[in-house]
């Protein structure tokens, strides 16, 4: 603030230094805190579903670890149980809770997939997360219609007709009665 010559002592800016560390400590880094990591309780395979589960277009909303800037976008997660399921809310939170802190979207792919391989004690885990980075889009090259996709393929999701059909699933769209949004992918 001072660099770029503004008044601190200006009544809407005086108590911006506090604004902006607490927003980043207790919201948009709230990730970087173990103790803010969600619980995800799991429970028996009950119904002895053997198929892919898919939750697909969960918001994705991070920051830029070089820049500081927001990426937004989707991430698409699927999994095999192995004995074991969770609530599907829980694999929003585990995507949440990792998208909020700087970071780098490879990183993020990974680390989404890892705590979900461990989550549901099984190997058969897939992400892919399409993002906007704000960081090309505002700044740099400007480029607004770009987005950037990666992909991490673990377990039966690395044998080639399993990974096409979680992408067929991704591919798919949404269900009418379902939110207008579209998928990224």
């Amino acid at each position: 603030m001072d660099i770029l010559g503004l008044d601190r002592k200006d009544d809407s800016l005086s108590g911006t230094p506090h604004r902006v560390a607490k927003m980043y400590v207790q919201e948009i880094f709230r990730g970087l805190n173990p103790a803010n990591r969600p619980v995800c309780r799991s429970f028996d395979n009950v119904y002895q579903y053997s198929e892919m589960l898919v939750e697909r277009n969960i918001t994705l909303n991070s920051t830029c670890e070089h820049h500081f800037l927001p990426v937004v976008g989707r991430a698409h997660v699927a999994y095999f149980s192995s004995g074991r399921v969770v609530g599907l809310s829980k694999l929003n939170r585990v995507v949440d809770h990792f998208g909020r802190r700087p970071q780098v979207q490879e990183r993020l792919t990974r680390q989404i997939c890892e705590a979900l391989q461990l989550e549901l004690n099984t190997e058969d885990v897939a992400v892919i997360i399409d993002a906007k980075h704000m960081c090309v889009s505002c700044r740099g090259i400007g480029d607004e219609a770009s987005s950037t996709l990666t992909a991490d393929y673990r377990g039966a999701f690395r044998k080639p007709e399993t990974r096409q059909e979680f992408l067929q699933h991704v591919r798919a769209g949404e269900c009418a009665p379902c939110s207008p949004r579209r998928s990224v992918v």
